[in-house]
């Protein structure tokens, strides 16, 4: 038994499994006799903010740093380390944020209550997207896999500047400065190499409670202290502090952080709700937005960029697997309902805006998951 546990979460799809088992309780927790519970746990105050709180601002600054040290390390090292590797996914990953954000805006418009949601089908979960090809083995090429998880770094990327530059409230201006002082020292310790670990973590919660003084989404300084951990070693025999926080992180992350944000996060009550529901604008532009905004946006630039002559296909990938991924690129489930709950203070509208995270995660995912299935491996479309 042991053994079956250990080989389970070593597995590819792990992540995506645990996070979706935790949003299906948090959903069944909120529709049970022990919503009241589910409800009161998550509204309590603990250290003047609410559990909900804490795991939205606190916790999941932990995920924040581990995406940080993910995209310096790529951006250095790894599948981004040069403008031509990047080029291709960060074109496409713009494109995947702009159009489903159009395509939120025609059903709810420019100027209305509920127009603040336009980001949320923007983000693409890239735990649950690299979990359903996982699932698919080789019957998609290496190529694909590596073009995916450039285009989700570069997608985190993206809606991380879209939070801080549209997701912030009054600025505290002295808190932001303290803030910007603290970066400055972790720069320093960045550019001397400093290779000890607690100078970082302790100014990196400073940093943090700047940011949640200042206005400024707190979760944001989790990436800025990551890029300022050192990939760098004086010593070749020592391991280079970023690759160690990520190592340390990567379970914790996976297998408790993400989960417990999808559990806390996932409960909408379904009680009051009817089919007209599903029609609503909110629901209708983050479905729709996730589920045809992403693979129009994603494969229309692919294909655009390709018969430009600008850029190649990912090398053995053919059209249709390509299309394939673009639609499993509309699985926006972890970003996508933090960035809701960001964009609305309105209870029902909040509850909207996952019931539409939800339908259009999960067509997006069995659609994309088909497509790769039967695709021809070898023939070009």
């Amino acid at each position: 038994m042991k053994d079956k546990l250990i080989y389970f979460f070593r597995a590819e799809p792990a992540a995506g499994i645990v996070l979706m088992l935790a949003a299906v309780m948090g959903v069944i927790a909120a529709n049970s006799t022990f919503a009241p519970a589910y409800f009161g746990v998550l509204g309590s105050y603990v250290a003047g903010l609410s559990v909900l709180h804490w795991v939205n601002d606190g916790l999941m600054a932990v995920f924040f740093l581990y995406v940080g040290l993910e995209v310096k390390r790529e951006l250095l090292q790894g599948e981004l380390d040069n403008n031509s590797k990047r080029f291709l996914p960060a074109v496409a990953a713009l494109a995947g944020l702009a159009v489903p954000a159009l395509v939120y805006l025609v059903f709810n418009g420019w100027n209305t209550p509920t127009t603040n949601g336009w980001a949320i089908p923007a983000a693409t979960d890239i735990a649950f997207a690299l979990g359903v090809l996982a699932l698919l083995g080789k019957r998609v090429p290496v190529s694909l896999k590596i073009f995916l998880t450039a285009l989700a770094i570069m997608d985190d990327l993206a809606v991380i500047v879209v939070i801080a530059l549209f997701y912030t409230e009054q600025i505290a201006w002295i808190y932001l400065g303290l803030a910007a002082l603290t970066m400055a020292v972790l720069t320093v310790l960045n550019l001397r190499v400093e290779l000890r670990s607690m100078p970082y973590l302790v100014l990196g919660l400073l940093l943090w409670f700047f940011f949640l003084k200042s206005g400024i989404h707190a979760t944001l300084a989790g990436v800025l202290l990551a890029f300022t951990v050192p990939l760098r070693v004086i010593d070749q025999i020592d391991e280079p502090p970023l690759l160690k926080w990520e190592h340390a992180l990567e379970n914790w992350v996976a297998f408790l952080v993400v989960p417990v944000f999808g559990f806390a996060n996932a409960g909408v009550s379904f009680a009051g709700f009817s089919f007209a529901t599903l029609l609503s604008p909110v629901v209708l532009g983050i479905a729709l937005g996730l589920f045809v905004g992403k693979q129009l946006g994603i494969f229309g630039m692919v294909w655009l960029m390709v018969k430009m002559g600008w850029a190649k296909l990912p090398e053995g990938a053919t059209w249709l697997q390509m299309y394939g991924v673009a639609l499993l690129c509309g699985i926006g489930f972890t970003m996508s309902l933090f960035i809701s709950m960001l964009a609305f203070s309105d209870v029902q509208l909040q509850d909207y805006s996952k019931v539409g995270v939800f339908l259009g995660s999960l067509l997006a995912g069995l659609a994309g998951y088909l497509v790769l299935r039967f695709a021809p491996v070898k023939t070009r479309l």
